[in-house]
């Protein structure tokens, strides 16, 4: 199918310029979760200017902006805001060299690293398109500036501050995420896109001592690095090889002084999961072995327990996700489509669909250099490319940006423009 421009426009040039320099400031300010006053602050003022109704501090920084155009469906768009604790290597000229305080107190460099500053360009752009074209389409548009992603905050926060109730229910909700595959392309799939995933604190206890003494100590760091290492076992041991499950320790603190043996060790774990009962399976593992551990130890204590996040499962509605994928088709040509498998990330932005009990569609564009792409594909390195939460990813400005704006734009109109939910 030969690609159709559609009824709404793409981004003329100008626009693009603007968005781009939009971007690049962005990129080089990055805010980390639930602390995006600034950003929320340009996509605020940008909705306005374009006749948006604004409502702002929805569940913190949140902003959702709404463009009445008479009868018809309601469309929620929706776009992430926060960056990452992650020191940027990219070498661009507009790296971040941010600095700030993470959820745990902690001093950290701040990144653009998973590519949110990209999706906050595209909803400004799509934004401004469907206001200035609003002959070509009916009904209720809702731009969603959403917090907090990272650490799965920021949905529950906007639904916990009544937005179900404050805002109208959308026919569908929509939403995007750049990820490591060639730019320009997009990828989508019907029913599980992406992954749950459940993030832990635990603290294991011990019993002090000098270092030259350790048979007066419980050493933790020893009891972790056991459980560490038996944590293993989980998806090799205990998940069948017909499902899918991954245990990532990403954290592991204990002691401050190598001759002294102390008396407590903190870990942060992270699992993704596809299905209910393999993440129940899965949980209940991982608690048995770190317990069976500091009992086997003979730990003062029992290990303790604190639910750091929760993501959903990222689940596509079928009906809505075809005729989305048929209007990217139109706009695109189906040779920039393809049907991916899951993917093992998790997203947050299924909870807004679930809230209003209505149909959502997430897809993915692909962020990286085409050239690079093929060069990496042609040697079997495409695992070697920069990913999300990698230091040095960041996708490449043109197409990414155009593309993204126009995916927007012609999954919104499969509802907008032909007046049907």
């Amino acid at each position: 199918m030969e690609p159709q421009t559609g009824l709404l426009p793409g981004p003329a040039a100008e626009l693009l310029t603007r968005l781009e320099l939009v971007y690049r400031d962005l990129h080089a300010n990055p805010e980390l979760s639930m602390q995006e006053r600034r950003t929320a602050g340009i996509a605020a003022a940008w909705l306005r200017e374009n006749g948006f109704e604004v409502s702002e501090g929805v569940g913190g920084t949140g902003v959702v902006g709404l463009l009445r155009n008479g009868e018809g469906p309601v469309v929620m768009l929706r776009a992430d805001m926060d960056a990452l604790p992650i020191q940027e290597s990219t070498g661009l000229a507009y790296a971040s060299d941010k600095t700030g305080t993470d959820r745990f107190g902690q001093a950290t460099r701040i990144a653009h690293s998973c590519g949110h500053d990209m999706h906050v360009a595209w909803l400004m752009g799509a934004a401004c398109i469907l206001a200035e074209n609003r002959a070509a389409w009916r009904g209720t548009v809702m731009a969603v500036f959403q917090p907090g992603e990272e650490t799965g905050q920021g949905a529950r926060a906007m639904i916990e501050d009544g937005m179900v109730k404050r805002f109208p229910r959308p026919d569908v909700t929509l939403g995007q995420h750049v990820m490591p595959l060639s730019a320009g392309q997009i990828g989508w799939r019907t029913g599980t896109m992406l992954s749950a995933g459940d993030s832990w604190e635990v603290t294991m206890f011990g019993r002090g001592a000098h270092g030259s003494m350790p048979q007066k100590s419980i050493d933790p760091v020893v009891m972790a690095a056991s459980a560490v290492m038996r944590l293993q076992t989980v998806v090799s041991r205990e998940v069948a090889m017909t499902d899918a499950a991954v245990v990532t320790v990403g954290t592991l603190q204990a002691g401050m002084n190598e001759n002294v043996i102390p008396d407590r060790a903190l870990l942060r774990l992270n699992v993704r999961t596809f299905k209910t009962e393999v993440r129940t399976r899965v949980l209940a593992a991982i608690r048995r072995i770190l317990e069976a551990e500091a009992q086997a130890s003979g730990a003062p204590r029992p290990p303790e327990f604190s639910v750091l996040s929760e993501f959903p499962l990222t689940r596509n509605d079928e009906t809505a996700t075809r005729k989305v994928v048929a209007a990217l088709a139109q706009r695109f040509g189906d040779a920039r489509l393809s049907e991916i498998s899951p993917a093992t990330a998790s997203e947050d932005f299924g909870l807004f669909g679930t809230a209003w009990n209505t149909p959502a569609v997430f897809w993915v564009i692909g962020g990286i250099d085409p050239a690079k792409y093929e060069a990496a594909r042609a040697a079997g390195r495409l695992d070697e490319l920069p990913a999300n939460h990698a230091p040095d990813f960041a996708p490449v400005i043109d197409p990414v940006l155009r593309t993204g704006i126009e995916a927007m734009l012609a999954a919104a109109g499969a509802w907008l423009c032909r007046g049907d939910a």
